[in-house]
């Protein structure tokens, strides 16, 4: 119980402190004039004030709370390191014992700092706060952080942390560790497809100096360099961004003699490969229908710079006109098909015939082109089963099918089996009903000899689109002329855009669209691994997380050719896949965490903010074995750490259960204390 008195005053308070300095005057005058019965008139007045006043005894019920303590563990990637991770165990469970036997302290417990994939290093404070976020300020008792010391939210002051109570950092791992880390210094994230970028990184050595390590770099897992680096030494490393998307760069280094950990051995660095602005050489045929439906879809990409001739006039076409007064171009065959073909990344063929235009010598050039590594597409009309077909030229070294004839009758096209597993059509629009819901086509080139099985039919199942490969190249040959009724939306049209650019794209060898690719995504929290195959089964896949741990994964079969798994993807760093012969990384994270930077343990990052607060930042596991100091209640105090103990504020917070009230100038009492005050003046006045 607690006793006390309040006011309810009966007239504003205003006139109870003009009346307070009218008693003062009053007994001042009084008291200097000597006059008689000056303190029993003072007193009555005085009564009248307090009466006035309206004071009242009160007595409250308490029921006293009980303080919070807050006990964060460190559950982060770096403290599974050495044997920090049984410190940590055995300290959480002795300090929560011992927090439990003080009387009238709450002990909450909260485990922090796992690894997502999302968050950027050891978040502590966090959710530090949102344990204590239901405790008012008056009943906190303190904090106790079971960590390595490696915490990346610590707050600027004490201030922030919305509490006045000591912070205590309780640090596992010894003050010997030793260890070696590649920190990544200067890093692009994008570089154009074919030129160099430059990375620079150091070599950090912790607990031990004079030592060198040999560095391996790496894009890709293909070794592009390796040299001797000593402690505290920046290199730069220059990297040629081969392909489009992701460019996976690690840097490894040796490790050291008893070193923590090997992690942060290695870093990783993701280029994101952009193409420049794709060359393309369109060559049209005589003028058809269909003819600006390439030229329209390859003028819509602003990545693509197009150079497209039409042979309107060849040789044979002589009507004595000037040459001065034509307004046509002469075709630069010389410079396109002999200089400069090495310039182009696809050369499309559209409806276009031996007209005298080009020489053989540069069909030959354009086989070598595509031999090389170049890429052809043929979109073929009756020009390709003619006398004058490009087939008979050297390009049929290249050419998928030999042609043989046209067959001029409505049909729908189809996907094949092959086509419905290949990445450039499957899962086309419209591609999944049958018939497909797709406009029909009117002609289809009749071929035989095909080297690589259709991934579309037409006309009586005769192969539509064949796609090939020619020692670094590929050839494209869509045996149709009227896929520009698609476009124009004939009878509900198709989906010419993403056939097209699907095709384009895999000529120019995107990754995405390999026929056999093996390849590791992070969706959220999981990593996918996804198997790419045009075959009818796929082998188990050896998953190899950051910390080296290998785990052995049956896909399943999803999409036709879509082979797929996944797994929690429980670590920062690079993850590795293989089924013996396809390779693929992916980074889990970010590329450097905050995490791995630095992993020796060290109470010198909490220290300032716990002594600030009056707690203290100390090691417990120094000699191998955890020992804690004595925990220790403190009622007020500005300082909660000592030689040996370490301190909790104990709050005398409460909550009222029951308020009684007892007016003193109510009833009876009040009555008869101004009575006996009027009396006594009378009295005094009488005599």
């Amino acid at each position: 119980m607690q006793y006390g008195i309040a006011f309810t005053p009966l007239v504003p308070t205003l006139v109870l402190w003009i009346g307070l300095a009218a008693i003062i005057v009053i007994a001042a005058i009084l008291l200097f004039s000597r006059t008689r019965g000056a303190l029993i008139r003072v007193a009555a007045l005085a009564l009248i004030l307090l009466a006035l006043a309206n004071p009242s005894f009160t007595s409250e019920e308490r029921e006293p709370l009980s303080s919070v303590a807050a006990v964060v563990v460190d559950k982060s990637p770096s403290q599974d390191f050495s044997t920090r991770a049984r410190e940590t165990d055995a300290a959480r469970d002795d300090l929560v014992n011992r927090l439990k036997q003080l009387k009238g302290l709450e002990v909450r417990v909260v485990e922090a700092g796992q690894a997502d994939g999302e968050t950027d290093g050891t978040k502590l404070f966090g959710a530090l706060s949102t344990t204590l976020s239901d405790v008012p300020t008056d009943r906190v008792a303190g904090a106790f952080l079971i960590t390595d010391g490696r915490v990346h939210d610590v707050p600027a002051d004490a201030a922030a942390l919305g509490f006045k109570a000591p912070v205590h950092a309780l640090i596992t791992g010894r003050s010997d560790e030793r260890d070696r880390r590649v920190a990544i210094t200067v890093a692009p994230r994008f570089g154009i497809v074919g030129q160099k970028q430059t990375i620079t990184y150091r070599l950090d050595d912790h607990g031990v100096t004079g030592q060198q390590a040999r560095v391996v770099v790496r894009r890709d897992g293909e070794v592009l360099n390796e040299r001797m680096v000593g402690g505290g030494q920046t290199v730069n490393v220059s990297v040629d961004i081969k392909h489009a998307g992701p460019n996976i760069v690690e840097i490894e280094a040796s490790p050291l003699e008893n070193e923590l950990t090997l992690v942060n051995n290695r870093a990783v660095v993701v280029i994101d490969g952009v193409r420049d602005k794709l060359r393309v050489l369109l060559v049209s045929g005589e003028p058809h229908s269909g003819e600006r439906t390439w030229r329209n879809l390859l003028k819509s990409d602003a990545s693509v710079d197009l150079v497209h001739f039409t042979i309107l006039r060849p040789p044979e076409k002589q009507d004595g006109t000037p040459i001065n007064e034509l307004s046509l171009i002469a075709f630069p065959t010389r410079e396109l098909f002999q200089q400069k073909i090495n310039e182009f990344q696809l050369i499309i063929f559209d409806r276009y015939a031996r007209q005298g235009v080009l020489p053989t010598a540069y069909f030959d050039n354009i086989a070598r082109y595509v031999r090389a590594g170049g890429a052809m597409l043929v979109s073929a009309g009756p020009d390709y089963a003619s006398v004058t077909s490009i087939w008979r030229t050297p390009l049929d070294s290249v050419l998928p099918a030999e042609p043989v004839g046209v067959t001029e009758k409505p049909y729908l096209a189809h996907l094949s089996e092959i086509g419905k597993r290949h990445p450039v059509t499957r899962g086309l629009e419209g591609s999944a009903s049958e018939p497909p819901h797709w406009s029909r086509f009117f002609r289809t080139v009749n071929t035989r000899n095909a080297d690589s099985p259709p991934l579309m039919t037409g006309a009586d199942d005769q192969p539509l689109l064949l796609l090939s490969r020619y020692g670094e190249g590929r050839v494209a040959l869509l045996l149709s002329d009227h896929i520009w009724l698609w476009a124009r939306g004939y009878e509900g049209g198709g989906p010419h855009l993403d056939l097209l650019r699907r095709m384009s794209h895999w000529l120019m060898k995107e990754p995405e669209l390999d026929e056999e690719a093996l390849r590791l995504q992070v969706r959220g929290k999981q990593l996918v691994v996804q198997r790419q195959t045009m075959a009818d089964t796929v082998a188990p896949v050896t998953v190899t997380a950051p910390s080296g741990a290998k785990r052995e994964l049956t896909l399943n079969a999803g999409e036709p050719g879509l082979w797929t798994a996944a797994i929690e993807a429980n670590e920062l760093g690079l993850w590795q896949a293989t089924d013996g012969k396809l390779n693929a990384l992916v980074n889990v994270g970010p590329a450097n965490p905050k995490e791995f930077s630095e992993v020796t343990s060290t109470p010198d990052t909490l220290k300032p903010l716990s002594q600030a607060t009056g707690g203290d930042a100390r090691r417990i596991a120094e000699n191998g074995s955890v020992t804690l100091p004595r925990i220790v209640p403190v009622r007020a105090s500005s300082v909660y750490r000592g030689d040996g103990w370490l301190g909790v504020h104990m709050r005398d917070a409460s909550v009222v259960r029951g308020v009684g009230v007892l007016p003193m100038f109510a009833g009876v009492i009040g009555l008869l204390l101004l009575l006996g005050a009027f009396a006594a003046t009378w009295l005094r006045e009488g005599r």
